[in-house]
């Protein structure tokens, strides 16, 4: 008989299947509702959670692979960076099942993989026979981001967690987990491992913790008030550092605004901070750094505390993780020096971001870490609505409003999705996701003004219909092999429907894709996969250009021909 906290979970998941994500099957909305809410404190979106998910067919016992530097996600091999000494690298390992219940033949799957991908010896890519791409591809990158700092001496955090509707865990059952660390410590000696079982009732715990939206700054004397709501003040570095993490001192991340909280800063600036915080002299710090600047929804001030709602830090991130770092390091520290913090009311979205723009401008962040800010994409998120879209061009503000996950778009997933479709590189929409707000000028050819808005609408319509159908039970593609093709399935079916080798922006931007047929579109799956396998059928091909001039040629000769659609 199912216990309450069963029957909860079961309703629970199923009913936020049906609002938030109808077009999967419950079983796998489960892996990405436990994921979601064992990963919130690292404040990832859909698209992040779904890109390291690696459940199917050869995934070793692991439903989901994450590699984290600092809290910041890694999730590409161009996403890999250099590290000052003390970095934290975090591997998390997600399996999850939709039973009431859990099995030692998970666990003993768990540990006979990890022997194999986690084994610096072997050659993951030798290993692509036994285990299914995505995993080989994420393991790779924690391979590749674990190598590139090893000389720095980071600390790393292997955490496990196991994820049912099992109430109980039998003590055999707990006992093999001690295998599973016992291989991992052989593998990596001076690791932190955790072995989490997170049952029915935890499982409820971590889903009813909302993230903190008002939080108390205490200060040492009174602040200067503005006559708009805004203060200037001293806190002591102990109490911003209390303002900025959670009971656990975890840094809460979605504190820090989502346009700038990428930005590692320079190593010499980073030394700097770190220098004076460690060698105080009769300096105070705030004389010697320009402080933290944040925006807020509102700000009262009674007794010497300051009420924050909504507090976004927009300048001083790399203070904010030095000052984090240095108290996390050295917890009985009784240094009684302060930090100067700005608190800005803002009554718009458009003042909010005229402000980050304006503070981080007399620093050296990159634009492109400020995209995010420009006009296109508030003109974006306003039209998009209009087509039912919800752009995500403030990081999780939609998904933490609650709306389906399937209308969700990320900046990256739109971006691919026009280099794809306009800019016919589907090759390089699947190697290089991340590379599409950080280079300029792939930037400039995705984000232009020159294109009619409504073309960013028709390109999403048509990447969301390929997914959606190579994702169908008529189909028994791997999560691999649909990440592989879904670019060049979109290429390849916007070509057949203009009936041009090229078809122009204008000429995309009027399909309308509600036309499109079941058979055009299972067609153009099926003639892509043709030739994707014809080449190999790995990872390797979709990156390549091979698949692409054979793609080409095959429109060519559908266009003369008039075979296309």
């Amino acid at each position: 008989m199912s216990t309450n906290q069963q029957i909860i979970v079961q309703t629970l998941v199923e009913q936020k299947n049906i609002e938030l994500y109808p077009e999967v099957k419950v079983d796998d909305f489960f892996h990405l509702y436990a994921t979601e809410q064992i990963l919130k404190d690292y404040d990832l979106n859909y698209e992040e959670i779904e890109k390291g998910i690696t459940e199917g067919g050869g995934d070793g016992g692991i439903d989901g692979i994450y590699t984290f530097v600092n809290g910041e996600l890694i999730q590409s091999i161009d996403d890999i960076v250099e590290t000052k000494k003390n970095a934290l690298l975090e591997l998390v390992i997600v399996q999850s099942k939709f039973t009431n219940g859990f099995s030692e033949t998970a666990i003993e799957k768990c540990n006979s993989s990890a022997k194999d991908l986690f084994d610096l010896s072997k050659d993951v890519d030798s290993l692509r026979a036994v285990y299914n791409g995505e995993l080989i591809r994420n393991v790779k990158i924690f391979r590749e981001q674990y190598k590139k700092i090893i000389s720095k001496f980071p600390t790393l955090k292997i955490q496990y967690y196991y994820c049912t509707k099992g109430v109980e865990i039998h003590p055999n059952t707990e006992r093999k987990t001690e295998f599973l660390k016992e291989t991992l410590s052989t593998l990596f000696s001076d690791s932190e491992l955790s072995f989490e079982f997170v049952t029915a009732q935890r499982l409820l715990e971590i889903s009813r913790k909302e993230q903190t939206r008002v939080k108390q700054l205490s200060l040492n004397d009174n602040p200067i008030s503005t006559t708009d709501e805004g203060y200037i003040a001293i806190a002591s570095l102990k109490s911003y550092f209390d303002f900025i993490t959670n009971e656990d001192h975890r840094l809460l991340k979605y504190f820090f605004d989502a346009n700038v909280r990428d930005y590692q800063g320079t190593v010499e600036v980073n030394k700097g901070i770190k220098h004076t915080l460690e060698n105080p002299d009769e300096e105070d710090f705030w004389w010697l750094n320009n402080g933290i600047t944040m925006t807020v929804s509102k700000a009262t001030y009674s007794g010497k505390t300051l009420t924050i709602e909504d507090p976004q830090i927009v300048n001083g991130l790399q203070t904010s993780f030095e000052i984090f770092n240095y108290l996390k390091n050295n917890p009985d520290s009784d240094d009684s020096r302060n930090v100067l913090v700005r608190v800005i009311t803002t009554k718009s979205e458009k003042s909010r971001l005229r402000v980050i723009r304006a503070t981080n401008s007399q620093t050296r962040v990159p634009l492109s870490s400020l995209r995010a800010t420009e006009a296109i994409h508030r003109d974006l998120e306003d039209y998009l609505l209009t087509e039912g879209f919800y752009y995500d061009r403030r990081k999780n503000y939609y998904k933490n409003n609650g709306k389906p996950v399937n209308s969700i778009i990320s900046i990256s997933y739109l971006g691919q999705a026009v280099m794809a479709i306009v800019l016919q590189e589907p090759d390089y929409a699947r190697a290089r996701p991340s590379s599409l707000l950080k280079n300029d000028s792939d930037y400039s050819r995705v984000f232009t003004d020159t294109y009619a808005i409504a073309l960013y609408s028709t390109c999403i319509k048509i990447q969301k219909l390929v997914e959606l159908k190579i994702k169908s039970d008529n189909y028994c593609f791997t999560t691999s092999q649909i990440g592989d093709i879904k670019y060049h399935i979109a290429t390849y079916l916007t070509s057949l429907i203009t009936n041009k080798e090229k078809p122009s922006p204008k000429e995309i931007s009027e399909i309308d894709v509600s036309t499109i047929s079941e058979e055009d579109c299972s067609m153009a799956i099926d003639e892509v996969n043709v030739l994707y396998e014809s080449l190999g059928g790995t990872n390797a091909v979709a990156k390549g250009k091979e698949l692409v001039d054979e793609l080409k040629e095959l429109i060519k000769e559908k266009i003369k021909t008039g075979n296309a659609i």
